[in-house]
């Protein structure tokens, strides 16, 4: 009898999600497996969460691949789980069962429309208060954190006198949820200002008692922005909070909260918080950045068709680079080994740039580069109020190689010598908790603009915690999956092909530290004209190259999509050095 019973629950596992669809929600008030009740006190009917939710990523809580190395103990706050904001004092609570309380859930809209869950962090350490609630998509593993604080000075968090809703989701009848969510942002007292939500499943206003969340004193605040998108659907959106100024001397801090729009209503601003004392004490030392990186120093895959591949600065002005002066273009000076006789500061004036020798077997052998002298070249920076520190890698290769294109049928298109240039400046950036150590993200540089992917979207190398980076066909844009990316424009574009080769490198091996607090810069890096000459391509030769194979009006798409199309991909311009890229991208793209 009991194997008879089993047989008929598990037939009914598996059927009933075939035919859930087809049930009219609003009929069916009963569980059909739990025999519990399907609607709750307000009339509202829930969805089946345990039919819907099973196998989410979202369940499963991500862990780094292998256990961090003990850090140095070398006198400094690096790694001490809570950092002195001045004034408040604040700690990384991670997401998980254990630290929060899921509150609410829906099961559409979001990242590969799999909805999004929210957290009210509710296992704190002692003293310490919550400043607002956690949200992400369902479509990866548990993995987020919030700041919590703990007020040092006695008065600077408050908790606030009331809270005005800022949004719910109760028109969303149609959608699968855990029933409606209500948005509440806290109405603040004078001097003070919110920085996360609260969130329920009721229309009751949330307690103002020991549970409500805390408002923080408006000089340890600063004004907040959408970092990215979390869920969306119809006109609503929810997003993560960064805050809205950022770079190395920044001092907002990324809190770990989020923001409700719904269109028909403006909600008030929310803040994140400011590190008012930023004495960088909270930074690793040197000894702590070398096991950072010796931890999570990226292995880079070189495509197996690659022809140009990386090599050292130092290796390139060896084999032979010119430096050029307008006006005198006849006489180009040879440049020293370390980059000494290289013009220093200034600004990207057209005046100067590098080329190589014009003995083409001499010339060809620098273009080729030289992976066995390979060396990446490391900025130390902080970030977001020193709670972070990145660790910026930067590549050098010597040449850029030809594009090709995707156009309609046609799978590659080489573009003859459209593309080539001297000198391929790339960078990935891997962001580091200071409260921890932990990697959080890491960023891929992409030609013109680039991607921030969270560590539990990364591919690591098999036992270790070294991220995976794919290095594009003859490009070298930096991409965290192997595949094809198509640039310029939607089915059509410049093709960045990545795939695993027997060229890689770990970028452990050759790395020299070029700039952060106490390094001594390197000539070349405070060269801040072109690392390679201007130049000229006639769009209209290979127009014409190709107008054999393909009708007039498909010329005419092929010459708009070539237009769209960035200078820096197709290398019309000279590239810069790392401190040039490095001013016209902060705070833009991170």
């Amino acid at each position: 009898m009991q194997f008879l019973i089993e047989t008929y629950l598990k037939s009914l596992l598996f059927f009933v999600p075939l035919f859930v669809k087809q049930l009219s929600w609003a009929e069916t008030g009963t569980n059909l497996l739990t025999n519990s009740s399907n609607v709750n006190s307000l009339g509202y009917t829930f969805k089946y969460p345990y039919l819907l939710s099973n196998g989410l990523p979202v369940e499963t809580t991500f862990k780094s691949p292998s256990l961090l190395p003990s850090m140095p103990s070398d006198g400094g706050n690096f790694g001490k789980r809570s950092i002195d904001l001045g004034g408040l004092e604040v700690t990384q609570l991670s997401i998980s069962n254990s630290t929060s309380h899921r509150v609410w859930r829906t099961y559409e809209g979001g990242p590969n429309n799999m909805g999004v869950s929210i957290f009210e962090p509710t296992t704190l350490p002692r003293n310490f208060l919550k400043l607002g609630f956690y949200a992400q998509p369902n479509n990866r593993q548990l993995f987020g954190w919030i700041l919590v604080a703990k007020d040092v000075a006695g008065s600077n968090l408050r908790p606030p006198v009331d809270y005005t809703e800022v949004g719910n989701t109760t028109s969303l009848i149609s959608i699968k949820q855990d029933g409606p969510a209500y948005f509440w942002q806290p109405l603040c007292p004078n001097g003070y200002q919110a920085v996360g939500l609260y969130v329920t499943t009721s229309p009751v206003k949330p307690s103002l008692g020991q549970d409500s969340i805390n408002c923080v004193r408006s000089e340890l605040t600063e004004k907040s922005e959408a970092d990215t998108w979390v869920w969306r659907i119809k006109d609503m959106t929810i997003s993560s909070l960064r805050p809205a100024t950022r770079g190395v001397e920044a001092t907002g801090v990324y809190t770990g909260t989020f923001s409700f729009k719904n269109l028909k209503l403006l909600p008030p601003p929310l803040f994140c918080l400011k590190n008012i004392k930023f004495d960088l004490s909270s930074m690793p030392s040197e000894n702590q950045t070398r096991v950072l990186f010796q931890t999570y120093s990226p292995w880079i895959y070189l495509h197996p068709q690659e022809d140009f591949l990386p090599s050292s600065v130092d290796w390139v002005f060896a084999n032979g680079a010119l430096l050029y002066q307008k006006g005198n273009e006849s006489n180009p000076v040879l440049i020293h080994p370390n980059g000494s006789n290289l013009p220093q500061g200034g600004c990207n004036d057209d005046l100067f740039w590098l080329d190589y020798l014009v003995d083409e077997k001499a010339r060809e052998k620098v273009k080729r580069g030289d992976l066995g002298s390979t060396k990446v070249y490391l900025h130390i920076k902080p970030m977001f109020g020193a709670t972070f520190t990145d660790i910026v890698v930067w590549l050098f290769f010597p040449y850029n190689g030809n594009a090709h294109l995707k156009f309609l049928f046609i799978k590659s298109m080489s573009l003859g010598n459209i593309g080539e240039h001297v000198g391929d400046w790339e960078h990935v950036t891997l962001r580091i908790s200071n409260f921890n150590g932990e990697l959080w993200r890491v960023y891929f540089s992409e030609h013109s603009g680039g991607t921030l992917v969270d560590a539990c979207d990364l591919e690591f190398i098999q036992g270790g915690n070294k991220p995976v980076v794919y290095s594009s066909l003859h490009g070298h844009a930096m991409f965290s999956k192997p595949g094809v990316v198509l640039q310029g424009g939607g089915k059509s574009g410049i093709r960045n092909d990545m795939a695993r080769s027997d060229k890689f490198f770990d970028a452990s091996i050759g790395y020299e530290v070029i700039a952060g607090p106490g390094v001594v810069e390197p000539p070349w890096l405070n060269y801040f004209r072109k690392w390679g000459p201007r130049v000229h391509y006639n769009i209209d030769k290979f127009l014409n190259s190709v107008a054999k194979i393909l009708p007039i009006f498909l010329r005419k798409g092929l010459r708009k999509l070539i237009n769209k199309i960035p200078l820096e991909v197709l290398g019309q311009n000279g590239p810069t050095g790392p401190k040039v890229k490095n001013k016209q991208r902060n705070g833009k793209k991170k």
